[in-house]
């Protein structure tokens, strides 16, 4: 599989152009050893000869296209990661949005939901908050752009890290909302009730998404160059309503970005819109 290296400089940049093109992520020659490891067993397993052919393939192969989206995606996630968040979403937001009382379910988007632990977990926090306030209703959809991850998510079933993870840290939550299952454990129907997950591009628009109170975009922005995170801010932005809070990475800050939304605090921002309006009115 060894090429010289103007073919293997062309085939790279080849590669990081259906990177790109497939997914929005943005690709640097850092990148580079990591994109080959993640191919190469998949190019070996087609019997192709080197990377050139499987750019034949990708560009005439629908299916093989599905395969490269789950081999170049990167998904790493965790039950209640970073315990800030869930502390303001609990304490703070919860609280809050419920006292509005508008008579709707809250609607969450976790828009790179990944194996689901994001998902599950606020699905947990919710059905805590719905015990202390019966009236209290939601709906969490939870996105992806791999199918393969997507199924992970859905079937709901962990074990290793993750699981051990969730039953150091939160070990009432693991009783009350897995069940066992030898090496794994699976949530349970309380959580299943009000989580869905589908595939989705952030790169595109959010149709037939219905307008969120609360997007977690968490860990992704990192991943794009700055246009691409300016594009899929302004697509995560028009499946929000006035006022939603969104949430993103702890590696990740809004403050160079020319948006809309406003700075709450750290990691946590406020769709403009409302907060531009009431602004209006007071001037």
């Amino acid at each position: 599989m060894d090429i010289d290296k103007d073919a293997e400089a062309s085939v790279q940049r080849a590669l990081f152009e259906q990177v790109r093109r497939h997914t929005g992520i943005a690709m640097n020659e850092r990148k580079w050893t990591m994109l080959k490891g993640r191919l190469r067993r998949r190019v070996m397993a087609l019997g192709l000869p080197d990377y050139r052919d499987y750019l034949q393939v990708l560009d005439t192969n629908v299916e093989e296209v599905r395969d490269f989206i789950d081999l170049v995606t990167t998904n790493e996630t965790s039950f209640f990661r970073t315990p800030r968040i869930w502390e303001y979403l609990s304490e703070a937001f919860l609280p809050y949005w419920h006292s509005l009382e508008t008579g709707a379910p809250l609607r969450v988007w976790s828009a790179a939901a990944s194996s689901g632990e994001e998902a599950w977990s606020t699905a947990m926090l919710c059905e805590e908050f719905r015990a202390r306030q019966p009236s209290f209703r939601y709906t969490i959809v939870g996105t992806d752009i791999s199918d393969g991850i997507l199924a992970t998510a859905r079937a709901g079933r962990y074990q290793g890290r993750s699981l051990e993870g969730l039953r150091l840290h939160h070990p009432a939550l693991a009783q009350k909302y897995l069940r066992s299952d030898g090496e794994w454990a699976s949530v349970n129907d309380a959580l299943r009730a009000n989580v869905t997950f589908r595939q989705h591009n952030l790169y595109a628009l959010p149709r037939d998404f219905g307008q969120f109170d609360l997007v977690l975009l968490r860990n992704v922005l990192i991943y794009f160059d700055q246009d691409g995170q300016q594009a899929v801010l302004a697509n995560v932005r028009r499946a929000m309503k006035p006022d939603a809070v969104l949430i993103v990475g702890e590696s990740e800050s809004l403050s160079r970005m020319a948006t809309d939304f406003t700075f709450e605090q750290p990691l946590i921002y406020r769709n403009g819109r409302h907060n531009e309006e009431r602004d209006h009115e007071h001037a």
